[in-house]
């Protein structure tokens, strides 16, 4: 009897789905005769494109990948949409739907995780030849057994380094594992937060120093965190001689926006991009280190050509300010220009050359909305504040950013490429000078795009979340 019970229960299920997912791909009949509770379903599927699946995928595949801090019952889910959880980055939808409404979205969530509806995971993609638009790729798979692959860095004796956001460095050669790195900090994995960029020194053969970044807990944990920057060097895959260099200021318990990209200049200064922790007022101050891309010498200490060494009551380290939660930092060694991407709120990320001083806008101007559907801002524009090269409208919740580089890739050479969490796949951006005059997508559903690197070997690295994954591109013919 409880298995047939089961089997209906499952049946009841799939008819449910059926009915969301042709609501998704041919709209709603409004004079369909269906059942009321099959209507309620569809009108909650269409709530949750509309409104949810910016950050949580079309899918459901987000829910299905994550921890849940709240409970997942039907009515912790209701109670998460209608109360919010702001210190991790959920709204309350309270004023967005009806009563009814956010009951019949949490029904529709918990039956999609109940019953496992939806795609989840990636597949393996090695031998496949996939068609772009002036290359064909074929992807290898060069890493796999991780959660969340952050920062990826190549040793010169051919090894790779790299940072797995649950806290956790590993060390590969030949695409195993060969080594956990020991001696890490205390990382404060919560929300956004973990291990996040990892990179060399420019003259690593000779110092051996590594960059990592992270959010650190204040000495009373109760305070909260903030990310921080350390250094160190490897000895028999142990850290030693760490050093923090820089801690981001106020710290909080917000476990969102956390930035943590760093890239070097080649001229003995890094940066460092800190996220405003979910407060936009802390990006138009210059009292704090939240919303900033931070520039520092590469021992931490502070240059005193920074456009606001000697500002009154500035922190020093400040390069530029405005930003959101920049995700993506590069600095283009050929023609000395820092690019950043950042996530707007729904709708508005950007791509962006940052200039020293500048002031970027958030959240004065933006090209986005409120998750809720409400109006931020008005402006889009203002006297004193950068516009982006280009942005986009839906957010694609743009990380990782690279230069194409050598002479592997015909066609692309001097392209930026931006990968997206969002809609799990790989933007190429096509150059004149400094603008973007064509974007293409590529590889669409692979996964949460987070890290895109130019190895040493002249190939493309990306890696991929949940699973995680590290993939190489190699052209085919």
């Amino acid at each position: 009897m409880k298995k047939t019970v089961q089997i209906l229960l499952f049946l009841v299920a799939l008819l449910i789905s059926f009915q969301v997912s042709a609501s998704y791909t041919k709209g709603i009949n409004s004079t369909s005769l269906v059942a009321e509770e099959d209507t309620s379903m569809i009108h909650a599927a269409r709530n949750f494109k509309n409104v949810c699946a910016s950050c949580h995928h079309e899918d459901f595949s987000w829910f299905a990948t994550r921890k849940w801090k709240y409970g997942k019952g039907q009515n912790d889910i209701y109670t998460s949409a209608k109360t919010g959880y702001p210190d991790f980055g959920m709204p309350s939808f309270k004023k967005v739907f009806s009563e009814k409404e956010l009951r019949d979205l949490a029904k529709l969530v918990y039956t999609k995780l109940e019953f496992n509806i939806g795609e989840n995971g990636i597949k393996d993609l090695d031998t496949k030849r996939i068609v772009t638009e002036k290359l064909n790729i074929r992807l290898d798979t060069v890493v796999t057994g991780l959660s969340s692959p952050w920062g990826i860095a190549f040793l010169p004796d051919g090894d790779m380094l790299v940072n797995d956001r649950e806290g956790k460095m590993y060390r590969y050669r030949n695409s195993q594992r060969v080594a956990e790195i020991q001696g890490l900090p205390t990382i404060q994995v919560v929300g956004q937060g973990g291990l996040f960029d990892l990179r060399l020194h420019p003259d690593y053969k000779n110092n051996g120093w590594i960059y990592f970044s992270y959010p650190s807990c204040s000495v009373d944990k109760e305070v909260g965190w903030n990310t921080t920057l350390m250094r160190a060097r490897i000895k028999d895959n142990i850290l030693v001689d760490k050093q923090e260099l820089f801690r981001a200021l106020p710290e909080t318990k917000v476990g969102h926006h956390l930035g943590g990209r760093i890239t070097f200049d080649g001229k003995g200064h890094l940066f460092l991009s800190v996220g405003d922790r979910g407060n936009g007022e802390n990006a138009q101050s210059l009292t704090n280190d939240c919303g900033k891309i931070h520039r520092l010498n590469d021992d931490g200490t502070i240059p005193a050509d920074n456009p606001f060494y000697t500002t009154p009551d500035a922190k020093k380290s400040i390069w530029s300010y405005g930003q959101r939660n920049p995700q993506g930092l590069l600095y283009n060694s050929d023609t000395g220009i820092l690019w950043e991407n950042e996530h707007g709120p729904k709708g508005g990320d950007e791509l962006n050359i940052i200039q020293p001083g500048r002031n970027y806008g958030w959240p004065v101007i933006c090209f986005g909305i409120n998750y809720d559907g409400t109006i931020l801002t008005k402006d889009t524009a203002k006297v004193g504040m950068e516009q982006p090269i280009t942005y986009w409208v839906p957010s694609i919740a743009p990380s990782g950013l690279a230069f194409v580089k050598g002479d592997k890739y015909k066609g692309w050479e001097g392209n930026i490429l931006v990968g997206s969490l969002r809609f799990e796949y790989l933007v190429r951006c096509e150059m004149i000078g400094n603008s973007v005059i064509h974007k293409e997508i590529m590889f669409p559903n692979i996964g949460r795009l987070r890290t895109i690197e130019m190895g040493p070997d002249g190939y493309i690295y990306i890696s991929i979340e949940d699973p995680g994954i590290i993939f190489r591109l190699v052209p085919v013919p």
